[in-house]
């Protein structure tokens, strides 16, 4: 489900994480608001082209690395040449699916990572990642 977010809205968002507010990062921030779908730095530059005649793949990469730098979104690598980028910073697990190639997000308790073996680690970063067929394509697989 798309949202409509204001200029002024998106600009605060920015402000809040202490980043300064620019033509690209408000459309690029503005995409992954509306397009949670764990996109590459190519799909996004390919979304916006249109919108910003001007705009360079090093601007949207440099974009998501301030935005990463900053807390807004999160590098995921799922066995790709190329990093996908979540703009939902909570803890949560990833599905890929292997046929259609889809990621989807889904909740994973933040006590998984609380057990004895662990204790006396630091813990600066969790990746959950699973790798299978989505319900969609399950689905479609059943038919034939």
């Amino acid at each position: 489900m798309k949202m409509t977010y204001t200029i002024e809205q998106l600009k605060d968002y920015l402000k809040r994480h202490d980043i300064k507010p620019s033509t690209i990062r408000i459309k690029v921030l503005e995409y992954l608001l509306n397009n949670r779908i764990h996109p590459t730095a190519d799909d996004i530059y390919q979304y916006l082209i249109g919108e910003i005649p001007t705009l360079s793949k090093t601007s949207v990469y440099n974009t998501l690395e301030l935005f990463m730098e900053k807390g807004v979104v999160n590098a995921l690598s799922l066995k790709e040449k190329e990093l996908r980028y979540d703009i939902n910073t909570y803890f949560h697990g990833h599905l890929k699916c292997e046929i259609c190639g889809n990621v989807y997000d889904f909740p994973v308790s933040e006590e998984i990572i609380n057990v004895e073996e662990l204790k006396g680690f630091v813990i600066r970063n969790v990746d959950i990642n699973v790798y299978g067929i989505c319900k969609k394509c399950n689905e479609k697989n059943k038919e034939v």
